[in-house]
């Protein structure tokens, strides 16, 4: 089996190189500063590793969701603009347009590897919230990615349920390697819930996911994160599960 790499850019992106393909989550490349969600803001405390122009174009951007300026910021609008698709959610293609293709979940669409096959990418459920949050927080996808002689690879997006990563594990079979949007995000707008997975439901997830290893994405950088990289080291500790987890600094790579 063939490794996957990852470069972790920071906050929700990371660029993931699996059987010659290149693909980047959830791009955001603005400054640090205040951003405006309607009425309420967002508090961006650290910038990208990597600048837009040092990507390298990508074969495709996977974008769990369009409506958040800490999953899709102003300089990642413009990298996504000159990408040559992305895949995200049905409401991200009625607000954006092309390069976004809506991709529902459980349905595929399969990208030719540059040395023969293909990487099949399957859209899978988020739930950004508690139940019922799904109209004030808006619609967000996952993927799963997954070939012949692939490591296969769940990309959580912003999921905080570990219902649906059951779901995901029942349908789909273990995987190899997940990059698990964490950190704990809390907001005025739901109040009693986090908005991602805590440390803990990461840990729990890797356990019911059945991955050998763990990237965690978006737990950091933004002011909304309750929990961090020590937090989440300890719960991969307390679960019994240290080896799994991979704590990237920011412009770093592993390959898995």
């Amino acid at each position: 089996m063939t490794s996957a790499d990852i470069l972790y850019v920071g906050g929700p992106t990371a660029v993931i190189e699996l059987g010659g393909v290149r693909l980047l989550t959830d791009p955001t490349f603005d400054a640090p500063g205040t951003y405006a969600v309607g009425s309420r803001a967002l508090v961006k405390t650290a910038g990208p590793a990597r600048t837009a122009t040092e990507i390298a174009p990508v074969d495709a951007v996977l974008l769990s969701h369009d409506q958040h300026p800490d999953n899709l910021d102003t300089a990642g609008r413009r990298y996504l603009a000159e990408a040559p698709l992305a895949l995200s959610t049905a409401s991200a293609y009625d607000r954006i347009g092309a390069p976004v293709r809506a991709l529902p979940s459980w349905d595929h669409l399969e990208l030719p590897c540059p040395d023969g096959g293909v990487l099949r990418v399957t859209a899978v459920p988020a739930l950004h919230g508690p139940e019922g949050s799904e109209p004030l927080v808006g619609e967000v996808t996952g993927f799963v990615l997954s070939g012949e002689g692939l490591p296969t690879v769940y990309v959580s997006g912003d999921n905080a349920s570990l219902g649906v990563v059951r779901t995901i594990t029942d349908r789909l079979g273990p995987v190899d390697l997940a990059l698990l949007f964490a950190g704990a995000a809390r907001t005025p707008l739901v109040p009693d819930a986090p908005l991602t997975l805590t440390s803990r439901d990461a840990a729990e997830a890797a356990r019911i996911l059945g991955a050998r290893h763990v990237v965690p994405l978006h737990f950091e950088h933004w002011a909304h994160f309750t929990e961090d990289g020590p937090t989440l080291a300890k719960a991969f500790a307390d679960a019994s599960l240290p080896d799994r987890l991979h704590l990237l600094e920011p412009g770093s790579s592993v390959r898995l």
